[in-house]
């Protein structure tokens, strides 16, 4: 499992006064409601005032992400599944939505938590959507790393 040596996290970040925007593509229904409600879980321990934008799929995240800046958001968390199929289509989505999430964090010096699960098959999703059978919950973890690094660059930025 792929959460094997992650690191153990110190007391919960503070996320108050923090504007965050939870963005979730709405392909593969089951797990990403699972990773949307760990990042709201999340959030909501922090302190965080939060928004919910659904997007078509995980192509639509960047862009996404992208208004959601200029709309004033501290952090991103971003939430999508891509599913491997048999066309080269599971490579140029994943990367396109990787770099394009990459781009939007860089642009706008601020965090995008990252939590686009890339996935060879439906289970791998299951295991890591935070559901009550999960091995693991990426949605926290992604909003926990937005948090934590939105905090951090303000801190280094004074």
């Amino acid at each position: 499992m792929s959460g094997a040596g992650a690191p153990t996290t110190p007391s919960p970040v503070d996320g108050s006064g923090l504007r965050v925007v939870v963005i979730a593509g709405t392909w593969h229904e089951t797990i990403s409601n699972g990773l949307i409600a760990g990042a709201q879980r999340t959030l909501d321990a922090a302190g965080a005032e939060h928004s919910l934008v659904r997007v078509p799929g995980s192509f639509e995240l960047a862009v996404t992400a992208q208004a959601a800046f200029a709309g004033g958001a501290d952090a991103v968390v971003a939430l999508g599944v891509i599913i491997r199929g048999g066309t080269p289509h599971f490579e140029y989505v994943s990367a396109a939505s990787t770099d394009g999430l990459t781009r939007v964090s860089l642009d706008a010096g601020k965090p995008v938590g990252f939590g686009l699960l890339t996935l060879d098959d439906e289970q791998q999703g299951l295991d890591r959507a935070g559901l009550p059978d999960s091995k693991e919950d990426k949605g926290a973890e992604a909003a926990d790393a937005a948090l934590r690094t939105a905090r951090l660059l303000a801190d280094l930025r004074g």
